[in-house]
């Protein structure tokens, strides 16, 4: 989907978590013609699952629990003066009691991670993750679900692709959803954001520090053994979702 009637672009970035999906929003967000949201489901996620999660009573005090009124207001409202509402979602959030039929009102993209990489570094800030915790299998719904009602695969990323070359990654990106890059999109200043989730504090830690993406660095912690059949779940949904990122 490009520009809806009112000519906004409405970009639904879907990642799993302990990617760069902050650092992303940064750069749309340093676009003068975007505005952003940072993870406006998360509140209803935590309402209704009661996960455990750092800051869980100050994301639900602080966010809509509500998910329809949620999706009403990324779905309809149109923020004055910018051509882009940028959505920063994490695919977890989308729990099965959830209607579907509104994410086909947005541009919809994925951003991926190699799964040894992602479980690695979430083991280091939460609790051991399930299949569900890490967001693979409904980034693999979305991709479907834009498939089959466009014929195309939604434009995908893969972090490390972005890390090694943001412009020209960004650049396929921005052609993809009909938005023209800007350097802009490269650099930030450092800090935090009104933007941010209340959550930022906890999570955010390194990416305040960034002014950029910062260059790729293999990771060389391994999975736990206990942890081998994630990793192979994960895994297979990742390797459907790489062979159709952009490149």
């Amino acid at each position: 989907m490009k520009p809806d009637s009112t000519g906004l672009v409405r970009v639904a970035m879907w990642s799993g978590p302990r990617n760069i999906s902050t650092a992303m929003m940064r750069a749309w967000e340093n676009r003068t013609d975007s505005v952003v949201v940072d993870e406006p489901l998360y509140a209803h996620f935590l309402a209704v699952t009661g996960k455990d999660h750092p800051m869980a009573a100050e994301v639900i005090a602080a966010g809509e629990t509500d998910w329809e009124k949620a999706v009403e207001w990324l779905t309809g409202s149109e923020p004055d003066g910018v051509g882009v509402f940028y959505q920063k979602h994490m695919a977890h959030h989308l729990l099965p009691e959830m209607g579907r039929d509104w994410i086909d009102r947005l541009t919809n993209c994925l951003l991926i991670r190699d799964p040894r990489e992602m479980i690695t570094s979430y083991i280091v800030k939460n609790d051991i993750p399930d299949m569900e915790d890490l967001g693979i299998r409904q980034l693999v719904e979305v991709y479907e679900r834009v498939l089959e009602r466009t014929g195309a695969p939604p434009p995908i990323v893969d972090s490390r692709d972005v890390l090694e070359d943001p412009r020209r990654v960004l650049g396929l990106l921005c052609e993809s959803v009909g938005v023209e890059f800007v350097d802009a999109m490269l650099t930030w200043p450092a800090g935090r954001r009104d933007s941010d989730g209340v959550w930022a504090p906890h999570w955010y830690d390194q990416v305040e520090q960034s002014t950029g993406f910062r260059g790729y660095r293999p990771k060389s912690e391994d999975v736990p053994e206990d942890l081998a059949g994630l990793l192979a779940e994960c895994q297979a949904c990742y390797d459907r979702l790489y062979a159709d990122r952009l490149v």
